[in-house]
């Protein structure tokens, strides 16, 4: 456990998960491993037994006990891209790495360029930069672990509250680091109707046998938005591949659902988990169909009918952990756009003035005719809840520990 602070996760670890042998609790503040010793002697002889704390710097500790931990929990306050490269490198091979960031303000798009001093990647202000900031997560712990010839497969990565948390296998094998290219992409976005498009990093030469990646073709892109005829923004790399393990985050939502009783944030973890299972796993970023309406200035349809176009043309949809609002889907933007148009058609709008995106895009002919007509399955349709309210007002992170708020004179009057 880095940066264990007060001691509660490695002590909850050690009493609550069976089969753990011994839990190292590493902090480099004095005050902070005093309060772990006298939690840990609180809770007994069980903790007691298995947790051993340790005054030391986290990233001094991990780089010297090298592949020695079957799981590693960091969990900094702000951004853990110091620790990165300490961390990757002393999970045991196929051991697990648990990694949380709570400098949202950074990954999502507010200060781009501390994000690529701090994790290598740009960050773009879109609808979906929640989940552009768990791929430029995974993306900048993969950069750490090829660097050792190591590399991760994700487990589970969320959004939750105000940080993010990602879960991840790290695997040693120099062979398919060479691969690591065609797991990340650059995003491409229109900064007048948002569109975005992603392109790998790397690509496959089909005539060689070997499958080693190549630097990718120019970008698919063309230098002005075929919708509306903005420019676009790069930004990334991010982790294109799937976030998730679908199959092991259906497996334990079938076990919560048998002892729900025994878990008091019940509600919660049974939707995150309900709605990573239902994610399209081939479908990186996501659209906000009110987003796209607000471009066009029409009436929202809902979201069946707008699934129902999505999937009559021949394509896949789901929703999102990461947004109430978000849809996710394999259907290039084209098409979306397309089936947008022909559904203004079938609705009134309100004025655009004639350079604005929503009218440009609304001036060319819809090259696919849309399909509105239902189908089972929709979205809305479904039973157990997907998001949660906060567990209480003005939820949030708090003062980082040891800062003592400023008061104002006026304050005090």
């Amino acid at each position: 456990m880095a940066l264990a602070a007060s001691g509660l996760r490695a002590i909850r670890y050690a009493l609550e998960v069976d089969g753990i042998g011994e839990v190292i609790a590493v902090d480099n503040n004095e005050d902070a491993l005093e309060a772990c010793k006298k939690n840990i002697h609180h809770n007994g002889s069980a903790a007691s037994s298995k947790v051993v704390p340790h005054l030391a710097d986290a990233r001094v500790y991990m780089l010297t006990h090298p592949k020695e931990f079957d799981v590693v929990d960091l969990d900094p306050y702000g951004s853990p891209a110091a620790f990165l490269d300490s961390a990757v490198q002393c999970v045991a091979n196929g051991g697990l790495l648990m990694c949380s960031a709570t400098d949202m303000a950074v990954l999502a798009g507010g200060n781009a360029e501390v994000c690529f001093s701090k994790y290598g990647s740009y960050p773009l202000r879109g609808k979906y930069c929640h989940e552009m900031a768990l791929r430029i997560l995974l993306s900048c712990i993969e950069s750490h672990a090829i660097r050792h010839k190591r590399y991760i497969v994700p487990v589970i990565s969320v959004h939750m509250d105000f940080y993010i948390r990602v879960f991840v296998r790290i695997f040693t094998s120099a062979s398919t680091v060479k691969s690591s290219p065609l797991k990340l992409a650059h995003v491409y976005q229109c900064t007048g109707c948002s569109s975005f498009h992603l392109q790998n990093v790397g690509r496959i030469n089909s005539k060689d046998k070997r499958n080693i990646s190549l630097p990718n073709f120019s970008p698919t892109v063309p230098q002005e938005c075929s919708e509306c005829g903005h420019n676009f923004v790069m930004g990334g790399p991010i982790w294109s591949d799937p976030i998730h393990d679908k199959e092991w985050a259906a497996s334990i939502l079938s076990s919560v659902h048998t002892i729900s009783s025994a878990y008091s944030a019940y509600a919660k973890i049974s939707a995150i988990l309900t709605s990573v299972s239902e994610e399209l796993s081939h479908a990186p970023l996501f659209v906000s169909l009110h987003n796209l309406c607000a471009i066009l200035k029409c009436t929202n349809p809902s979201i069946s009918t707008f699934q129902s176009a999505i999937r009559n043309a021949g394509y896949q949809m789901s929703g999102s952990h990461v947004d109430p609002l978000a849809l996710k889907t394999d259907a290039p933007m084209s098409v979306i756009w397309d089936i947008m148009r022909c559904w203004v058609k079938l609705h009134a709008i309100k004025y655009r003035p004639g350079n604005h995106p929503g009218t440009i895009i609304l001036s060319q002919e819809p090259k696919l005719q849309a399909n509105f007509s239902h189908v089972p399955g929709s979205l809305v349709a479904r039973k157990s809840p997907r998001f949660v309210p906060n567990p209480e007002k003005y939820w949030g992170p708090k003062t980082k520990a040891g800062r003592q708020p400023k008061i104002r004179p006026m304050d005090n009057l």
